[in-house]
């Protein structure tokens, strides 16, 4: 595999990881005992921590990318498995 492609599948793998991560450890001003701004979502989070979301979904996402790689190179899971139609059975009947 390209360079190029595992660069473009490592960057869809870290994107995806930001909702997996998103929700960790959220806590609304209400839980954090903090006061309301005006017109504020009560589910709002208390604090938006960038740094801390970002290092979360980059350990994430590279932790499912090598499991992709290894996938990858040791054929764990194969599109042949994954095919519930059987469609060479298909093909050898005709």
């Amino acid at each position: 595999m390209k360079w190029t492609s595992m660069l473009a599948i490592y960057v869809l793998f870290w994107a995806f990881s930001v909702f997996l991560v998103l929700p960790w450890g959220v806590r609304t001003t209400h839980e954090a005992g903090g006061s309301f701004v005006a017109g504020q979502a009560e589910s709002a989070p208390h604090e938006f921590r960038l740094a801390r979301l970002a290092g979360r979904v980059t350990i994430v996402a590279t932790l499912l990318f090598g499991l992709f790689v290894a996938n990858y190179h040791f054929g764990w899971v194969t599109p042949r498995m994954l095919d519930l139609f059987d469609r060479e059975a298909v093909y050898n009947a005709q």
